[in-house]
């Protein structure tokens, strides 16, 4: 039986950190007090004029092959989850295709998932291995957040960041990927949104984020815990028996949330919102990349991935290393 596993992991973050005391000499209403108490955040990165979604995948992407010890040429997928491309079409990851050289032929799509488009993407993939039809797929989550936020609202503008995550999914003997789910709720579509659209050249709605904190909150940790245990049980895993817990890095207080009502140790929660803001589809891979790199993340370890997004949207995949 063919299973999937990661090979190697790349993360990418544009610029200079931008401090919440930095937005405040911009002229943003704010302290990093009120930021840091309530989020967690203290850093993001903004990505400037002339950076892409794509570009900042390419980046991405690049060292995730280098630490998989794989070329462009040794992929037969692309998977990029993105709510911020550069165009309606064609996609970024057929923009990511050309800008890494993978050859013709290759297959490329997005998925749009929003804050959860990376553990979709995942789950996506690792269906297409099992398949058998392809056997070395890149999946990553890249957003340019910063191009649709209202710096005049402070309740969202300081809470997101320009970033990308990428992982090298290939077919193995082996089981890596061990679980995984998705869900949605689109009745819930009023609590986190976007509500524009291109109507005969011209934007219609309001383009920028707008988000009931206090709903996203309560939703998130109902849904992260239960598709955590969800995921645990599919693979027979305990979770006390888990590693690390890498959750989408929206919010600390999310987080730490949702790991008391798993039983997760602080110590086990991987946490980067506070240098990266959440960076929706790329947080969950950044994160990744981080506690591999930094040597938290070992051969065998368990690892949970939980995403939770706009739509409402959220899932988990369940890994062993």
């Amino acid at each position: 039986m063919t299973f999937s596993r990661i090979a190697g992991t790349g993360g990418f973050v544009p610029g200079a950190p931008v401090t919440n005391d930095d937005l405040v000499a911009r002229g943003i209403d704010t302290s990093d007090e009120w930021v840091s108490d309530r989020t967690g955040i203290r850093a993001r990165h903004l990505a400037g004029e002339g950076v892409t979604t794509h570009g900042m995948a390419a980046e991405a992407a690049r060292r995730a092959l280098d630490a998989a010890g794989l070329k462009p040429a040794d992929i037969d997928l692309v998977i990029v989850a993105t709510t911020t491309p550069e165009m309606v079409f064609p996609s970024t990851a057929c923009l990511l295709q050309n800008e890494l050289g993978i050859p013709s032929g290759c297959a490329a799509f997005d998925v749009q998932a929003v804050c959860s488009g990376f553990v979709f993407a995942l789950t996506v993939a690792d269906k297409f291995i099992r398949s058998g039809s392809h056997r070395r797929v890149l999946v990553v989550g890249a957003e340019k957040l910063s191009r649709i936020l209202d710096w005049s609202d402070r309740t969202t503008c300081v809470l997101f960041g320009d970033g990308a995550g990428a992982v090298v999914l290939v077919a193995d003997e082996t089981p890596g990927l061990l679980a995984s789910a998705m869900h949605a709720d689109g009745s819930q579509t009023g609590i986190l949104s976007v509500n524009a659209q291109m109507m005969s050249g011209q934007v219609v709605g309001c383009p920028f984020i707008r988000m009931d904190g206090q709903a996203v909150f309560k939703y998130a940790v109902k849904v992260l815990s239960e598709v955590a245990h969800e995921v645990a049980e599919q693979a027979a895993l305990p979770l006390e028996k888990l590693d690390w817990l890498i959750p989408h890095q929206a919010n600390i207080r999310i987080m730490q949330a949702t790991a008391k009502k798993l039983g997760i140790p602080p110590e086990r929660v991987v946490v980067t919102v506070d240098k990266h803001g959440n960076t929706s589809a790329a947080s969950v891979p950044l994160a990744l990349d981080v506690a591999v790199r930094d040597g938290r993340i070992q051969p065998g370890h368990t690892v949970l991935l939980e995403g939770v997004g706009g739509g409402f949207t959220w899932g988990a995949v369940l890994l062993r290393f």
